[in-house]
């Protein structure tokens, strides 16, 4: 095999191929499916200060090559991550990334001073653009002077490798890179999802319960692959590419971008085995093109 390891600030990934939070729960749910110690890492499922029920229903709706949710970050707080969750998964042999949001930047600190504690965590990822909470998430993350404040301050209370997560629902992307990395980032993950909509028009009404979600899935991988491409030239740490990544030829096409690890989000709905199928995707890419290393694929892309 070819060396499929990349490093995310003092972050070691035995290969590149991570899961997006809230398309793999927790990684147990999926060992049924495949070996998840083949992953690189594992985005859990977004974690908040207390127990969170969510949006009310419907929350999900299948569009043309995509799907639009509102689960509004459902889960049990961090205090039930910290003490059955963690517990649980703390032995698997992959790096386990918690996922950390917040309503108000104290939050966004007392969860991550909550982390900081848990030895088997490597590093985070700061969530300021979730497009499906009214409170704080994107609201962070679609302003440069919230999002530096949020970064700043999670920063000085993170002991760990500090990823942040960028909203795509920005004028300059680059922009915002850049504030956030001059803020404390190690590493930044784009894109989370942009802000959409359906409708019923039998019903005449939203199919959505909160009207709007956001949009996931291969409808919007071009515009991620162009602000990935746009973000690896504007700052010096490792970026990670998120967005439509169906298979390995995805995977590859977003490290060319500049990625130097992937998400995968959406496709786990499809095919609870594609992220392993994307491992070995591309190591068979690497060896047919004679290449010892997936770093040779990053930032490759010639133009």
């Amino acid at each position: 095999m070819a060396d499929l390891s990349v490093q995310i600030h003092d972050l070691h990934l035995k290969n590149p191929v991570t899961t997006a939070s809230g398309t793999f729960a927790y990684g147990e749910e999926f060992i049924d499916f495949i070996d998840v110690n083949k992953l690189g890492g594992i985005f859990v499922k977004g974690l908040t200060l207390e127990n969170r029920e969510g949006n009310p229903y419907p929350r999900m709706a299948e569009t043309s090559s995509g799907m639009l949710n509102s689960v509004g970050l459902q889960n049990k707080g961090i205090d039930h991550f910290v003490n059955v969750i963690y517990p649980r998964i703390k032995h698997f042999d992959t790096h386990i990334i918690p996922n950390v949001n917040g309503f108000t930047i104290e939050d966004y600190v007392k969860v991550t001073e909550k982390l900081n504690e848990l030895e088997d965590i490597k590093a985070i990822e700061l969530n300021i653009s979730c497009p499906n909470v009214k409170e704080g998430g994107m609201a962070f993350g679609i302003k440069r002077t919230s999002a530096v404040a949020a970064t700043t301050a999670v920063r000085k209370a993170c002991k760990k490798t500090l990823i942040v997560k960028l909203s795509p629902n920005v004028t300059d992307i680059a922009d915002m890179a850049r504030a956030v990395v001059d803020a404390g980032a190690d590493a930044v993950s784009l894109v989370n999802t942009f802000l959409g909509m359906a409708i019923d028009a039998g019903k005449r009404k939203p199919v959505l319960a909160t009207v709007t979600g956001g949009l996931s899935g291969p409808a919007i991988k071009p515009i991620a692959l162009r602000m990935v491409w746009e973000v690896y030239k504007a700052v010096s740490v490792p970026v990670i590419g998120i967005g439509g990544i169906m298979n390995a030829t995805d995977a590859i096409e977003f490290m060319l971008a500049g990625a130097t690890a992937i998400q995968v989000g959406t496709a786990n709905f499809i095919d609870p085995r594609v992220s392993v199928q994307i491992v070995d995707g591309i190591n068979d890419y690497l060896e047919k093109n004679n290449f010892t290393s997936v770093h040779q694929l990053i930032g490759a892309l010639e133009t």
